[in-house]
């Protein structure tokens, strides 16, 4: 994985392929506006957010949440954390130095597996969705265990949202087989000044 800077743009690649730019943000910022519409209600939700990409999503999040939220990010990879932290923070307007932010720094997998029933929403932008493109690894986040681990960590109503850079039916029979009820929207890269389509899955938890 490696940073990248085009004139004003920033991309990200992975084995010379480009994952995210700074130019194209849309989708990640209503991945936060879908999954927090429950939790800007409340007076301290506390939201998961797995990849921190360039930190759009966390911005987003942060700016609909209320001041006693807390907000823990999981990143994998430490020079996603280092990046934001320099070159790529004045983008997002330095989402982690925000209070309510807690990076954990590791795989969400494992934050999941230790939380259970501690969050209102999870927001999952790992990889390129239920899709892997940089490891195959990713993909148990989005299998019926994934999806169950994700269940058991959500509050009751708490609800799952997950970034895809594509249509995916089989994920999404696999998000009702694991007793969500679903959501589908579909969104362009720049929202509404067009680029590529980007599908977010919701996966409500049952409210009792």
């Amino acid at each position: 994985m490696a940073l990248t800077r085009r004139d004003t743009e920033y991309v990200i690649l992975v084995s010379g392929k480009s994952l995210m730019s700074s130019r194209m943000h849309g989708s990640e910022e209503a991945l936060a506006t879908f999954a927090c519409r429950r939790a800007r209600t409340l007076h301290e939700p506390c939201v998961l957010i797995g990849g921190l990409g360039m930190g759009f999503t966390l911005r987003a999040t942060l700016d609909l949440l209320p001041p006693g939220a807390t907000v823990v990010v999981a990143e994998l990879v430490p020079a996603v954390v280092e990046w934001n932290r320099g070159p790529l923070g004045p983008l997002a307007g330095h989402p982690l130095r925000d209070r309510r932010v807690v990076v954990d720094a590791g795989d969400v997998a494992a934050t999941l597996r230790a939380s259970p029933g501690r969050f209102d929403a999870v927001l999952l932008d790992v990889d390129n969705g239920p899709a892997a493109l940089t490891s195959a690894h990713n993909t148990a986040l989005y299998d019926d265990r994934g999806l169950a681990a994700v269940r058991r960590a959500l509050k009751v109503g708490g609800v799952l949202a997950v970034w895809s850079a594509r249509e995916d039916r089989r994920f999404e029979q696999r998000l009702r087989h694991g007793g969500f009820r679903v959501e589908v929207e579909r969104v362009r890269a720049r929202l509404k000044k067009g680029g590529p389509r980007h599908t977010i899955f919701l996966g409500h938890s049952p409210t009792s």
